[in-house]
């Protein structure tokens, strides 16, 4: 009872901090406005799908995607969220912000296509089946959770390890071979803190020690998972200050947080109920009292002892029976409903996850994958993959406007690095997906990221929407004449740079990364200067 408590209370901070974010965020992200409009992307899947379009694209967006109801959704999944960690009708609350957050997936293509949305969605399925039943179920004593969905939230917790030691593997990066692959880490990840800074700094010993601990984490230990109470307990004491450690070395939005929540389940009560005060410990439901045999039946039952009775009470006593047993059918063909439903669900959920897991080192075995496809919109049934291969390089995209294309002023960005002398911070768990975007854009090239040059039509319109992605507007009477999205490459600074100039980083410009863009006379988006081939980086 109290694991379970715990962790629904982590969960609904979770879904706070992913509906928290979309408010500053969603309106510039696929907004009418925005850098990829749902309308647009819904549109899309309309024509080609048909009917189908609301399987596999799931989204209350359909009904409208304007901005007021974006921020509709948003606010009711932000307020769900915090009905549900206050515990007050937790399975519609949970259900609420599963729809709400589901609606987002399900309309914005490239803006939520991170692991961590798939693990949130997957942990927040499971937990409809998880979370007690009731307007006020306190510790949920007299409902206690279905031992199938205990499993599956522990599964998805073990997945999310021993699937991200298999790709290491399986991807053939030489830095998970050779012991290289934590040297640059800190430095490389989509959004460093000021802690990592420190960490980069450690010797080399240090970072193949800890690419030897995960291998061993992920690969080995995890599986204390199906031993006995006491390893479970052990492995729970090795899990968290693991993830604590990468929580604050590095930003990865709420995933390391909901892996955090769901190394909970390893506990008990009988390990966490000494925390918790005598006063506020779950009472334990009191047993019911087995039926008395026939031969013993009160006397009240029998009839003995009654008042003398009219023909017509008589007649009302004998069709009691009957109308409770009708009662008493309609019922437990409910509670035989539910639970077929549950059961159905609950496996096919079990056996998505598993053949995904399986098809990992086994790419080609022929199991039926279309339970998988059919499933795979909802992202309730994933396949997890951390830093399966190490990037190499640290590479930074620069939106900068010009009124005379040859002055140029940079937009500045809210939590990613650009400014030398700025200490990265720390920002987890909440999400900053523009930023995030920007840094995976990095690594290939405009063509496969229309973003990044959609971002630049939308800063010469001077869009409100989009600007308020960004840190600040450098042009706030008038947008520039100019917009272009140039490329640098970042490093960590050593330890006597930085005692030397305080900057945190330093970098080199590279060139320019997407087409310089101008408005045209005619109102059209016209390309001043094209793009240089740049030399391929990791």
């Amino acid at each position: 009872m109290v694991p379970r408590w715990i962790f629904l209370r982590a969960l609904a901070l979770i879904y706070f901090s992913a509906f928290y974010s979309l408010l500053v965020q969603i309106k510039g992200l696929i907004g009418p406005d925005g850098i990829l409009p749902a309308r647009d992307y819904l549109a899309d899947i309309a024509q080609q799908l048909g009917l189908e379009r609301y399987w596999y694209a799931p989204s209350l967006y359909w009904i409208s995607s304007s901005s007021a109801t974006m921020m509709a959704v948003t606010w009711i999944g932000l307020i769900a969220a915090v009905t549900a960690f206050l515990n007050v009708w937790p399975r519609l609350s949970f259900f609420v912000c599963f729809i709400c957050f589901l609606s987002f997936v399900g309309a914005s293509s490239i803006f939520s296509g991170y692991q961590s949305d798939g693990m949130l969605l997957e942990a927040g399925f499971l937990a409809l089946f998880f979370a007690p039943r009731g307007l006020l179920p306190g510790w949920g004593a007299h409902d206690p959770p279905s031992r199938a969905s205990w499993f599956l939230l522990q599964w998805e917790w073990f997945r999310i390890y021993f699937e991200s030691g298999m790709v290491k593997l399986a991807s053939g990066d030489q830095q998970w071979r050779t012991f290289t692959a934590m040297d640059e880490y800190y430095q490389n990840g989509p959004l460093p803190t000021w802690i990592g800074w420190y960490v980069e700094h450690l010797p080399h010993w240090f970072h193949a020690a800890t690419v030897g601990a995960t291998l061993a984490l992920e690969l080995g230990l995890v599986f204390m998972m199906f031993f006995p109470r006491r390893v479970r307990l052990i492995l729970f004491f090795i899990v968290t200050p693991w993830e604590i450690g990468v929580i604050i070395t590095a930003n990865y939005a709420f995933l390391n947080y909901l892996v955090l929540s769901l190394g909970v389940l390893l506990l008990d009560d009988k390990y966490l109920l000494r925390f918790v005060p005598a006063r506020f410990r779950p009472r334990e439901p009191e047993p019911i009292a087995a039926p008395a045999p026939d031969n013993e039946q009160p006397l009240s039952i029998l009839g003995v002892g009654e008042p003398s009775m009219t023909t017509a009470d008589i007649e009302a006593r004998d069709r009691v029976p009957k109308h409770h047993t009708l009662l008493d059918h309609l019922g437990f063909s409910r509670w035989i409903a539910r639970l077929a439903a549950a059961a159905f669900m609950l496996t096919w959920i079990a056996y998505n996850t598993t053949v995904e897991m399986i098809r990992i080192p086994l790419r080609d075995i022929p199991l039926p994958i279309k339970p998988l496809i059919a499933l795979e919109p909802f992202r309730i049934a994933n396949q997890y993959g951390l830093f399966a291969v190490m990037t190499r390089g640290r590479y930074e995209i620069e939106f900068q406007g010009s009124d005379d294309g040859a002055n140029w002023t940079p937009y500045p960005f809210r939590n990613k690095p650009q400014v030398l002398n700025e200490a990265p911070g720390i920002y987890a768990p909440y999400q900053p997906r523009f930023d995030w975007n920007l840094w995976f854009a990095s690594l290939g090239g405009w063509r496969e990221n229309e973003f990044v040059p959609l971002t630049e039509e939308r800063l010469l319109l001077g869009d409100g929407d989009v600007l308020a992605l960004f840190r600040g507007n450098p042009f706030p009477q008038i947008p520039p004449r100019y917009v272009r999205a140039v490329i640098w490459q970042y490093w960590f600074t050593t330890e006597d740079e930085k005692r030397k100039t305080g900057n945190w980083w330093r970098r080199e410009y590279l060139g320019l990364y997407a087409p310089e863009l101008t408005m045209a006379a005619d109102g059209h988006f016209a390309a001043v200067e094209w793009p240089e081939e740049l030399p391929p980086h990791d």
